[in-house]
């Protein structure tokens, strides 16, 4: 045991950054985490012309997928798009249960380490570690609102000290509750109340973004509405878009007026907080996966 917490530890103090081998062309692939035969990666896209000296804000993005498969794959266009804006951005890899046999627990400590490495790594890569974003669609949005919301699940043998708690949320058809009228209770009955977005919101909760299409049939307009209500009353700045009729996925590369959409709105309310300038603009075949 001692010489997996001594991995994990290695990983986070590394004297320098050297890329891991795979990963897609234009970013470059880190280890962040290796947890027994599993080492994971983090795919950063850096925008034209960035240097380690910089400081730019970040996100992290977590494929959906149930807690069962996935591929980082899914969050590429997001990363291209962001990066063309300004932004460091980043797709995950993290546990599954069809490769690596977890539950939604590992999947929540993987997304916590995620966000905890970029942050000790900031100034070697170029980022404020106090403008980070954590987001995902389905089950990645659980993974990146749990790293915002939930506290608890962080991985052993990693300095707590470094806070694993984005300074905000990007949200695609999040799977935010988990209780007995949520998505996945089955998996995660025991302990729904620890792992449960939307019954852990208090007071500092990150500032918010949520798309959700009215059809979908997994994560129901009710749930965002109570989740909408619960962020108001810590008064937590949260924006929910709704989308008329549309079903789970929607957001996803390949419905490109709803793609567009999307990161037009991120974009905007990334503006907002004051991490990018300008005018959006989505060019949709220069950011394909």
């Amino acid at each position: 045991m001692r010489s997996l917490y001594a991995s994990l530890t290695l990983l986070f103090f590394v004297s320098s950054l050297a890329p891991a081998a795979e990963g897609y062309p234009d970013a470059n692939a880190y280890e962040y985490k290796t947890v027994g035969d599993t080492t994971l990666s983090l795919h950063v896209f850096n925008p034209v012309g960035h240097k380690p000296t910089d400081s730019r804000p970040a996100a992290v993005f977590f494929f959906g997928g149930g807690w069962n498969g996935g591929s980082p794959t899914q969050f590429v266009p997001h990363c291209r798009y962001l990066a063309s804006r300004g932004m460091v951005a980043v797709t995950a890899d993290y546990r599954v249960k069809s490769r690596q046999g977890t539950s939604p627990r590992e999947c929540v400590k993987d997304g916590k380490s995620a966000v905890r490495w970029l942050r000790t790594n900031a100034a070697k890569l170029g980022i404020d570690p106090d403008r980070i974003a954590a987001g995902g669609g389905s089950a990645g949005g659980h993974v990146a609102s749990t790293t915002g919301i939930i506290q608890g699940m962080e991985e052993k043998g990693e300095d707590l000290n470094i806070s694993s708690k984005p300074n905000a949320l990007l949200l695609f058809n999040p799977v935010y509750d988990n209780g007995p009228d949520g998505y996945g209770y089955d998996r995660v009955k025991d302990y729904y109340q620890a792992i449960s977005p939307i019954h852990n919101i208090e007071k500092g909760a990150p500032p918010t973004i949520v798309f959700l299409g009215t059809k979908d049939t997994l994560i129901p307009v009710s749930t965002a509405k109570k989740f909408q209500m619960l962020m108001d009353q810590v008064k937590a700045t949260c924006v929910h878009h709704f989308y008329k009729d549309e079903p789970h996925g929607f957001f996803n590369y390949n419905k490109k007026d709803n793609f567009v959409d999307t990161v037009t709105k991120m974009d905007q309310f990334l503006e907002k907080l004051g991490w990018l300038k300008g005018e959006a603009s989505v060019d949709y075949e220069a950011v394909k996966p």
